[in-house]
Order: C-alpha cells, then structure tokens, then sequence
C-alpha cells in the first residue's frame, strides 16, 4: 500500500499540479458558471429592470495574479462567482440590459471554450492512464 501511495504523488501529484492544469480547471468552473449566466439572461429577456449577469470580472484578474505569483494553493482556493454586468447598458426603456444576439454569440463562444478546456484536461488523464496502464484509452 505504501509503495502505491508513493507512486502516487510522484506521478500523480505532478499532473494535477501544474499550472496548465489548474488553470484550465479554473477556467472551466467559469465556463459552467458563465454557461448558467446565459440561460439566465435568455430566460429573463423579456423581464423587465433584469440585468444581466456574467463571471465577476475580478476573476479574471485574481486569477491571473496569483498564477504570475506562482501560488497554486491559493488559485485551488480561487472560485468565480456571478455579478451583474457592468458594461451591459439598457436600449429599452424597461431597462432591460440583455441582448439575445449578444448572448447567443456568447454562448457559441462558451461552447468552444468549454469544449476546449475539456480536451485539455481529458489530455492529462489519457497521460495519467497510459503511465499507469501502459494503454492509452
């Protein structure tokens, strides 16, 4: 069992450790959570006062000092949240800030980040499974 546990964070640790890794981890609970933002904004296009909401933009920011700063313990800890949109403006006197053609192109753009940022990550475990196995899928 120990010799199990040593291979383990030799092996292991290193791949979930990386930088490329835990950024595109992090980038991809934003990407859900961004997703969850625009199917709340489509649904309530209608609503009137609604304002739309996105990925905090201090995530961004955050997130990318601490990685320039080389601490990953405090990138896991890091989690984007939602917020209104500041830049959004209202073009309706309900005031109103969604835009269905601005969403939708939003959303597109979602997908192929989050389908991208999948791949990367299914690249280290297909690496993690061919150390351990010896076969790649």
């Amino acid at each position: 069992m120990a010799r199990v546990l040593h291979f383990y964070r030799r092996m292991v640790d290193p791949i979930f450790q990386s930088p490329n890794y835990q950024l595109a981890n992090k980038l991809l609970d934003a990407s859900v959570l961004r997703q969850e933002a625009i199917a709340s904004n489509i649904a309530n296009a209608e609503t009137p006062g609604y304002r739309r909401l996105d990925i905090a933009p201090d995530f961004a920011t955050e997130l990318r000092a601490r990685l320039q700063s080389g601490d990953l313990a405090a990138t896991r800890e890091l989690q984007p949240r939602l917020a209104e949109d500041a830049n959004a403006r209202s073009m309706r006197p309900d005031g109103n800030t969604v835009g269905i053609d601005h969403e939708l192109l939003q959303m597109n753009r979602n997908m192929v980040d989050h389908e991208f940022l999948t791949e990367l990550i299914s690249r280290n475990i297909k690496q993690l499974r061919l150390a351990i196995t010896g076969r790649s899928i």
